[in-house]
């Protein structure tokens, strides 16, 4: 036998490795295939409301490990041709929403004196389940209203960049509620933050920092657990954290009235918003303070 020819014991390694690489190949396809029609099976295979959020949460986390970007990004490549279509410069204030059930983040952004939502980044994931954060360590996102100042800012983060949301605000130590270090940020991974993935976060920071330093004092984080429709209140019905949401839906409604930032403050313990006048309004701190004209429930 030459030299050069394949011999028994040369050939079964290759048709090992070949065999390996068509099962890797194979399997990598599937999982591909599956990651593409999941938004297709999904409502038709699960109906529970926690299922739905673990599928949406393992869904992306999968996207994200294939290099796949999530559903509904903005092109954030062309972040001036936006700015520029959309009417407003890099530095106008900017106010931020964000809606868990959905998984959703909104970026407001000034123009003309009231705010126009710029961009809607999908969150790659929070943890927990609806409701209200309660105490460190309960691993849940919180909901409410929040404000971000330069302070809150870490360009250093182990999360690629991240902002501080400050819970507990005034009305979760007000109720006792417990907890620190709840951001914003990148890495797609969660513990009671809300995280993106480093391309979103990226655009996300540029555009925060932008209005900060063009002499925004802090912009507003309004948390909401889904869109806040009376349909969707409705669905929730008989839910625990029901009186907390019909609150959180008054500020909603004010801001939705007039894409102006109502003003925050608490009152015996509870939310108390007044409809916003002035994009500024977002800048005030939230104190305890109770108003004969503000809206509350």
């Amino acid at each position: 036998m030459s030299a050069t020819s394949d011999s028994p014991v040369t050939t079964k390694p290759r048709r090992r490795r070949r065999g390996l690489k068509l099962f890797v190949l194979s399997f990598a396809a599937m999982a591909l295939l599956a990651i593409a029609t999941a938004p297709v099976w999904k409502p038709i295979l699960i109906h529970d409301d926690a299922a739905l959020i673990s599928w949406e949460r393992s869904e992306r986390r999968l996207r994200v490990t294939w290099g796949l970007p999530l559903h509904g990004t903005p092109d954030l490549a062309d972040i001036d041709g936006r700015l520029a279509n959309s009417g407003v410069t890099l530095g106008a204030p900017v106010l931020i929403r964000i809606f868990k059930r959905e998984f959703e983040l909104e970026l407001w952004m000034e123009r003309n004196g009231a705010f126009h939502r710029f961009a809607t980044y999908p969150i790659c994931r929070w943890s927990g389940a609806l409701g209200p954060k309660f105490a460190q360590g309960d691993r849940q996102a919180p909901e409410g209203f929040y404000q971000v100042d330069k302070t809150a800012l870490n360009p250093n983060s182990r999360w690629y960049r991240s902002f501080n949301l400050g819970f507990p605000n005034l009305f979760d130590r007000t109720h006792g509620r417990t907890g620190s270090f709840i951001m914003v940020h990148g890495g797609c991974g969660s513990v009671g933050c809300f995280a993106m993935t480093d391309a979103q976060m990226g655009e996300i920071w540029k555009l925060v920092t932008a209005a900060l330093d063009g002499g925004q004092k802090r912009f507003q984080v309004q948390v909401y657990p889904f869109r806040m429709t009376e349909e969707k209140l409705k669905s929730y019905g008989g839910h625990p954290a029901m009186p907390f949401w019909r609150t959180l839906k008054t500020g909603h409604d004010l801001f939705e009235a007039s894409q102006l930032p109502p003003r925050v403050s608490v009152c015996k313990g509870a939310y108390q918003f007044e409809a916003g006048k002035a994009v500024k309004d977002g800048d005030i701190p939230i104190t305890p303070r109770c108003s004969d004209v503000a809206s509350k429930s």
